[in-house]
C-alpha cells in the first residue's frame, strides 16, 4: 500500500469553504478510482501547534504505485491540483507531497 500525504500552506485570503470544495473534489475522485481509498483531509487541530504554516492536509491510500500513477495522471486530479497550487502560498512552494510505502 502507498500512503499519499499532501500538506498545504494556503494563502491567508483563501476561504475555508474554497479549501473544502477542493478537498471534496479529491475525495469524490478517490471514491471513483479503483485502487484508491480512505481520503482524509482538513485543517490541522494538532495540540503541538508546529505546523509551520502547513495548516491543511490530506491523505489517500493506494493499493500500489500504478494506482497512484492513475490518480496523478487523471485530468480531474490535475485540475484540482492546479487549484491547490493557485491557492497555495508561493504556488508549488507551499505544497509538500510524501508517498510512503506502508506494510499492512
Amino acid at each position: 500500500m502507498i500512503r499519499h500525504i499532501v500538506l498545504t500552506k494556503f494563502k491567508p485570503d483563501t476561504p475555508e469553504d474554497r479549501i473544502a470544495q477542493i478537498y471534496a473534489g479529491l475525495s469524490a475522485l478517490t471514491e471513483r478510482l479503483s485502487g484508491a481509498r480512505d481520503f482524509t483531509g482538513g485543517r490541522s487541530e494538532s495540540p503541538e501547534q508546529i505546523e509551520r504554516g502547513y495548516q491543511h492536509g490530506f491523505v489517500i491510500d493506494f493499493d500500489g504505485w500504478d494506482d497512484l500513477k492513475t490518480y496523478a495522471d487523471h485530468p480531474e486530479h490535475q485540475a484540482l491540483g492546479a487549484q491547490l497550487v493557485a491557492h497555495a502560498a508561493g504556488g508549488i512552494e507551499g505544497i509538500l507531497v510524501l508517498d510512503l510505502p506502508v506494510t499492512v
